[in-house]
């Protein structure tokens, strides 16, 4: 089902102030070399739930700062809030996802690549002609 022009534009005033608020909490918590986003917000129709999907970099630090933001959650609701108290009358619970798209898209790129280069290596494409 399609969103409405209403859940998209929470979601957009979502996902940016969810942006702000993330990054302010990864300097004040001391972490350095994690660069955090807001991909994609998507809110449910009633706006009660809203599903957050966040990218980090580097991916390997993923799952440890997906668990530090769901533990403040509460905190960062509130804030949330604050922020939004002119344009939301109720605050909708949000839940965080690993956006892994990107990891994803290079995954295929290294795919296509491969590590073999048939252009440089001329032999190879006597392996790979059916017999």
């Amino acid at each position: 089902m399609e969103e409405t022009n209403r859940q998209k534009k929470i979601g957009g005033v979502l996902q940016r102030d969810l942006a702000d608020i993330l990054q302010k909490n990864l300097k004040e918590a001391g972490r350095t070399g994690v660069l955090i986003s807001v991909s994609k917000v998507k809110v449910t129709t009633d706006l009660s739930i809203a599903k957050a999907y966040i990218s980090i970099f580097p991916s390997k630090h993923a799952q440890k700062v997906l668990e530090e933001i769901n533990l403040g959650k509460s905190q960062i609701k509130h804030e949330m809030a604050q922020r939004t108290k002119n344009q939301l009358r109720k605050m909708p619970e949000i839940n965080y996802y690993i956006d892994d798209s990107l990891e994803y898209i290079e995954n295929i790129e290294e795919s296509i690549k491969g590590e073999e280069d048939p252009i440089a290596d001329p032999d190879l494409l006597e392996r790979r002609k059916k017999s």
